[in-house]
């Protein structure tokens, strides 16, 4: 089983309001193969709700709306409940959602909200690889099983 962000199966649970609807994901879920979740709802955000970047202080990570509003706390939280989410369904692999301050691979937003990438792993994307689990955007997740 692969759980996978569910902005990727058309859910409607991105900051916007909107999804990041890719038909290779949905396929997966009706396939029977995989798990839509979202971090941000699971650590109890609305949606729609203000973007938010992580920014780091003194070593530290913080979550931060572009209104200034400290999220650190329900993205650590969500973070949490997909990690103990993929421990009950002994999950191996996710597929998230690029970018994202809680899914992103790799690449997220630099914490100044002018749309900058810098290195680094969203809070979730984070946890779960440190915790061994396997973390795939699309395209890639995509391009090592075909």
């Amino acid at each position: 089983m692969i759980l996978v962000s569910g902005c990727l199966v058309g859910l409607n649970c991105k900051y916007s309001g909107g999804n990041n609807y890719d038909e290779r994901i949905l396929n997966l879920v009706k396939e029977g193969k995989a798990i839509p979740i979202c971090p941000e709802q699971l650590g109890g955000l609305k949606t729609p709700r203000n973007p938010a970047e992580i920014q780091e202080k003194d070593g530290k990570r913080k979550v931060i709306t572009c209104e200034g509003e400290d999220v650190t706390k329900e993205y650590f939280r969500g973070a949490e409940e997909v990690f103990n989410i993929a421990k009950k369904l002994n999950v191996k692999e996710v597929i998230l959602q690029p970018r994202s301050p809680s899914c992103g691979k790799g690449t997220i937003y630099d914490g100044t909200f002018s749309k900058t990438k810098i290195e680094g792993n969203g809070i979730a994307a984070d946890l779960l690889i440190k915790n061994g689990i396997k973390v795939y955007i699309p395209d890639e997740y995509f391009s090592n099983v075909e």
